[in-house]
């Protein structure tokens, strides 16, 4: 339970939330560490107590006696832990002012009250530029127009963390560009949408960054990476191809082809060499037929001075239902 919790709170509340082992419930009366299991939870920079009910209570007294026992060892917010509990009980532990949280989410933590507010104000910082994940969401909702999902499923299909997929939603949901409903069982996961499709792109483009961190020239490396750059317009446009082959590679797939890497600039000059763009995000995410997706593509080499190069970008772009001038 303690993972899912960390996980849970992480995503809806806190994302650098820290859940331990406590190791010192032997300073506790053994009739106390034999019903709970303890663990160290820091909170919004709130340290607590956090008390996972193993053995059901038999009810608010005992409660608040053990309270009132663990008070006398521990000088930190006491939180309490519960799988599953009753409205009657969650009502008695709220009259009471026990804090609590359950396994489905319900929660009551009122020494965080104006912790929480700042955190909310926190989040709504105003963006920029999309993150590079936010950007990767942010294209896979374009090219995928009736998409309904929520975090956890757009976790496994990207291959991040629940909490950068979440973070991802919320950012663009804060911008207006997704919308949500409320599903599941428990009637608390947000299943996101984006908005009109025209919309969609003039609004959140302006929030789209250059994927490329940094090209190099490669001797040799496989031909499996995604056609990039002006190579990868070529394929879509009557513009000529480069004299090189262009080839996208995320930031960490590229630590493993170092050795392939010229430095030496006549060798660069004079050999036929591949350039290989590093990218601050995986271009197979968002690829198509082995070539980098149309929006990155076009981020990649926009402001190249060359007329027709824009006139490819802008005759490709126009082709597209989600595009507006």
């Amino acid at each position: 339970m303690r993972n899912v919790l960390e996980g849970y709170l992480k995503e809806n509340i806190d994302e650098d939330i820290c859940i331990q082992p406590w190791n010192s419930k032997e300073t506790l009366p053994i009739f106390i560490s034999e019903i709970y299991t303890f663990y160290k939870m820091n909170i919004l920079e709130k340290r607590c107590l956090l008390i996972e009910v193993v053995n059901e209570v038999s009810g608010i007294e005992d409660l608040r006696k053990h309270i009132k026992t663990i008070k006398k060892i521990v000088d930190e917010n006491l939180v309490f832990l519960f799988k599953s509990i009753s409205s009657f009980r969650r009502k008695t532990l709220i009259e009471n002012r026990i804090p609590f949280i359950v396994e489905n989410g319900q929660m009551f933590l009122p020494f965080l009250g104006m912790d929480l507010k700042m955190a909310k104000e926190k989040t709504s910082k105003k963006i920029e530029k999309f993150s590079s994940s936010t950007q990767v969401v942010f294209l896979y909702f374009l090219y995928n127009k009736d998409l309904m999902i929520n975090a956890t499923e757009l976790a496994l299909i990207l291959n991040s963390s629940i909490m950068t997929a979440s973070r991802a939603l919320v950012n663009l949901y804060s911008l207006g560009l997704l919308t949500y409903e409320i599903a599941g069982l428990t009637g608390r996961s947000k299943r996101y949408m984006r908005i009109d499709n025209t919309d969609y792109y003039s609004r959140g483009s302006k929030y789209l960054k250059n994927p490329v961190s940094r090209v190099v020239y490669v001797d040799n490396i496989a031909n499996d990476l995604p056609v990039a750059g002006l190579e990868a317009l070529s394929i879509q446009s009557m513009l000529n191809p480069p004299k090189r082959s262009v080839r996208a590679i995320s930031k960490q797939k590229a630590k493993d082809i170092k050795q392939h890497i010229v430095l030496n600039r006549d060798k660069i000059a004079d050999m036929n060499l591949i350039e290989l763009q590093i990218w601050d995000y995986k271009p197979e995410l968002l690829a198509t037929s082995n070539m980098v997706d149309l929006v990155s593509l076009v981020m990649s080499i926009s402001g190249s001075n060359d007329d027709r190069v824009e006139m490819a970008i802008e005759k490709k772009l126009k082709g597209e239902a989600w595009f507006t001038v």
